[in-house]
């Protein structure tokens, strides 16, 4: 796992690069590059400090942090920045963050630690409402300011959790059936941009200069790429500015563009590689507790990977998740180094040894 996700970032930092560096002063052409590349060592030392803690202490915790999330999500809504439509950032001194991602590996540590005593319990709507509840504030809250890709990411998590904890599957099977039956009613609940996104999904050509724009750009990018790619800052549509967001949710068309399909392969292994690493830590996990927050960190990456690819490849609609370990962005970076940390240390334990 720590050689994979090492793999990533080193792609990641290349990448970036490469799709930045034509567009800042020459002074100033690897900042992007700098400053991820600097974030990652941050992180990485971080993982180290989080090592040294056992993984179990935070599941006294769970509640307090639930707390937290709450305060920091509203304080979203009242002292946060407004960027691309949404207010989804808080400014501290000269690093930007985006709160939403880190409720994200929050979620899941209140999740684990309420979801622990009721493995095997779960089979009645009224069973499962409380912890429906639970989640639905800070889903909520997100889906505010707005963010629905991140609000997606909470549904994923939840599913994949109470998926672990033994629901009762035809409970699961009818609650699917509701959400499929209500898409007609929750459509009128869309703002117009969201709207306009899922029509684009279904036919890019309908505003191929606004909403549809990055979609189609970005499969002309992929497909150029064909086998082997244009090579490093090669890449005609990035290069040229042709591609909008390509050093952050659009940085896998940048891949496809400049090493091809055989790079984008490589890159989708490497996550195959994490993935199963992920839930195996899961299943050999020594407790309940590490079972679930290992298998909620899977389902989260898992839906980010396969979101933004499916974006960026124009089989699902933008919704701007970033792609895991490869996406510029210090929030991002932080939530899934945090979430890699807390999953060698399930294994660690798992395996008794001492840090």
């Amino acid at each position: 796992m720590i050689a994979t996700v090492a793999a990533i970032i080193v792609i990641s930092l290349v990448i970036i690069g490469s799709a930045t560096h034509i567009n800042t002063p020459s002074d100033e052409r690897y900042w992007f590059v700098q400053r991820q590349g600097i974030f990652a060592i941050i992180n990485g030392l971080l993982i180290f400090f989080l090592l040294n803690f056992d993984y179990k202490m935070l599941q006294h915790y769970g509640n307090r942090l639930y707390i937290f999330n709450l305060v920091m999500l509203v304080a979203v809504m009242v002292l946060g920045q407004s960027a691309l439509g949404a207010q989804r950032w808080i400014q501290i001194g000269p690093i930007t963050l985006q709160p939403s991602e880190f409720s994200k590996i929050i979620m899941i540590i209140s999740l684990a630690a309420i979801l622990e005593d009721k493995i095997g319990k779960l089979n009645t709507f009224k069973d499962l409402l409380p912890i429906a509840a639970y989640l639905g504030v800070p889903f909520l809250l997100v889906l505010k300011q707005p963010d629905l890709g991140t609000s997606l990411v909470f549904l994923a998590i939840f599913v994949g959790m109470i998926f672990a904890a033994g629901v009762n599957l035809r409970l699961l099977a009818m609650i699917f059936g509701a959400g499929i039956a209500c898409l007609p009613v929750l459509w009128h609940f869309l703002k117009d941009y969201q709207k306009m996104r899922i029509m684009v999904f279904m036919d890019p050509n309908v505003d191929p200069l606004g909403s549809g724009y990055h979609i189609i750009q970005s499969k002309i990018a992929i497909g150029s790429g064909m086998l082997f790619g244009k090579g490093l800052f090669g890449g005609t549509q990035s290069q040229l500015n042709f591609l909008p967001e390509n050093h952050t949710d659009f940085i896998f068309a940048v891949v496809g563009e400049e090493l091809g399909f055989v790079g984008a392969a490589i890159l989708l292994i490497l996550y195959l590689i994490l993935l199963y690493r992920g839930v195996k830590i899961a299943r050999e996990a020594s407790d309940n507790f590490g079972m679930l927050l290992a298998v909620g960190i899977s389902s989260m990456l898992a839906f980010h990977v396969l979101v933004n690819v499916g974006m960026t490849t124009g089989i699902m609609p933008v919704t701007g998740i970033p792609l895991p370990l490869m996406s510029y962005g210090v929030s991002s970076l932080t939530t899934n180094m945090m979430s890699i940390g807390i999953l060698l240390n399930i294994y660690m334990r798992r395996q008794k040894i001492l840090f």
